[in-house]
C-alpha cells in the first residue's frame, strides 16, 4: 500500500508560502554566486563556471507542480530569448523535494517535480532554458535561499548579486505594472543602480527535506479513512450520466477479472486524491455481480480506493449498463469524463493514458479560486 500511496502523495491549491514554514534565508545582496554542479534535463551537467562569459547570470527557482510558477512559465521563457542577445544567461533551478510534496498541493498540475518530470514537463512546454534539479539534497538551493517557487536571483559580471524576488509585480500577467526582473536586467547591462534591489516573491513555498514528515502524516490520515462500495440501480446510473453534481465526473466502469481495469486502477485513485479537493470526483462502479461483492471489496481495499465506489445492484446487467450509455457495447474498462450538465468531453472503451487524461482534467476544471490556470491548460505552447 505504501508502494501506492507513496506515489500520489505529492500544495496547498493557491500554493502560497505561508508564514510558520522555516527554511534558509535568501542570499543578501552583494554576496558572490554559490557555485553549483547539477544536472540537466539536457542530459548535460551545468556548472556555474559554464556561465563565466554572460554579462548577466539569473538564477530562477521554479518548479512543475506550483500553479504560480505555472503561470509565469511563458514570461520565464520570453525573458531568456528578450536577453539571450544581450549576453544574459537564464537557469532555471528545481528546488523541492518531490517526496515532500503534500497531496493536497498537487491539484493543479499534471505531474510532480521529480527528474523525470521536469523533463516531460520542459518538452511539453518547450522550455528554452537550461532546467536543473537540486532535489535530491538540495544543497545549491539551500545556498541560495528560495522562499517559493517562482524565485529569480540576478547576478551581474563578476556574479555579485544585484537583485532578489519576484519576476514582476503580479502572477495575473494583464494585471502587471512592474517588471521588476527586466529592470534590475537593464540596469545591470546600463551599468547603473538597480532601481530595486529586493523584493517578495509570491508561489509556492520550497519543499525543502524536512517536509517529507508532513506527506508521512497525510498518508497516515488516507489510510484510515474507510473504503465504501454501494449498489447501483439504473437509475442512479443514469443520474450519474446526467451529472447534476456540479462538479467534473470522471467514471470509470471496471470489473475484478479485467486484467486492464485493475492495472489502471491506481492511476484513478492517483486522480482522485490528486484533484478530489477541487470540484471534481472519480466514480468506481464494477460490472461484477452484486454477489460478487466481497471479491469487489478486497480489491478497493487493497488499492485503498477511498473514491466513490458502485457495483451493479442487479444480475440483469445489460439495462443496467445502457441507463448509463446506450451506445456503450459494455466491453470494459471504459472511462468517461462529464462536465457539469452532462457534456462528454472524453471517453475511452480502452486503458487510459493518465498523463494525458490529467491534463484534460485541469483544462476543464473551473478555476474560479485561481483565474489563468483553466487558460493555461487549455493551451499547449508551442517552440
Amino acid at each position: 500500500m505504501l508502494g501506492i500511496l507513496s506515489l500520489l502523495l505529492i500544495d496547498r491549491p493557491a500554493g502560497l508560502a505561508f508564514a510558520g514554514e522555516s527554511g534558509p534565508t535568501p542570499l543578501p545582496i552583494g554576496a558572490s554566486a554559490p557555485d553549483f554542479c547539477l544536472p540537466g534535463i539536457d542530459g548535460e551537467t551545468h556548472c556555474l563556471k559554464d556561465y563565466g562569459a554572460s554579462k548577466v547570470l539569473v538564477i530562477a527557482f521554479t518548479c512543475n507542480h506550483c500553479p504560480t510558477a505555472q503561470l509565469y512559465e511563458g514570461r520565464i521563457k520570453q525573458l531568456a530569448a528578450d536577453y539571450r542577445e544581450r549576453g544574459v544567461a537564464l537557469v532555471a533551478i528545481q528546488p523541492n523535494n518531490p517526496n515532500a510534496i503534500r497531496l493536497d498541493e498537487m491539484g493543479y498540475t499534471d505531474m510532480g517535480d521529480s527528474f523525470e518530470e521536469m523533463k516531460l514537463r520542459a518538452a511539453y512546454r518547450h522550455f528554452n532554458f537550461p532546467y536543473l534539479y537540486d532535489g535530491e539534497t538540495q544543497k545549491v538551493s539551500r545556498a541560495y535561499g528560495p522562499s517559493a517557487t517562482p524565485h529569480l536571483f540576478i547576478f551581474d559580471s563578476e556574479r555579485k548579486l544585484r537583485y532578489e524576488g519576484r519576476l514582476d509585480n503580479n502572477p495575473r500577467e494583464p494585471l502587471v505594472t512592474s517588471r521588476d526582473a527586466r529592470n534590475a536586467i537593464d540596469a545591470i547591462l546600463e551599468d547603473r543602480p538597480v532601481p530595486v534591489a529586493k523584493t517578495p516573491s509570491v508561489g509556492c513555498s520550497t519543499k525543502w527535506l524536512y517536509k517529507e514528515e508532513g506527506r508521512k502524516e497525510e498518508l497516515a490520515e488516507v489510510e484510515s479513512k474507510p473504503i465504501q462500495l454501494q449498489p447501483a440501480s439504473a437509475e442512479e446510473l443514469k443520474n450519474l450520466r446526467r451529472n447534476s453534481t456540479g462538479k467534473l465526473l470522471l467514471v470509470n466502469f471496471w470489473a475484478t477479472w479485467c486484467g486492464p481495469c485493475r492495472e489502471e486502477m491506481p492511476d484513478f485513485q492517483t486522480i482522485h486524491r490528486m484533484y478530489g479537493h477541487r470540484a471534481f470526483e472519480v466514480v468506481t462502479v464494477s460490472i461484477n455481480y452484486p454477489d460478487e461483492r466481497p471479491g469487489v471489496l478486497s480489491v478497493l481495499n487493497k488499492l485503498h480506493a477511498t473514491s466513490r465506489n458502485l457495483i451493479l445492484g442487479s444480475t440483469d446487467i445489460y439495462p443496467l449498463l445502457a441507463a448509463f450509455d446506450a451506445d456503450w457495447n459494455a466491453a470494459v474498462p471504459y472511462t468517461m469524463l462529464i462536465r457539469p450538465g452532462g457534456e462528454v468531453v472524453f471517453k475511452r472503451q480502452a486503458k487510459i493514458n493518465p498523463l494525458e487524461l490529467k491534463r484534460l482534467i485541469i483544462s476543464n476544471l473551473a478555476d474560479d479560486d485561481y483565474l489563468g490556470h483553466q487558460a493555461y491548460w487549455q493551451t499547449h505552447s508551442e517552440p
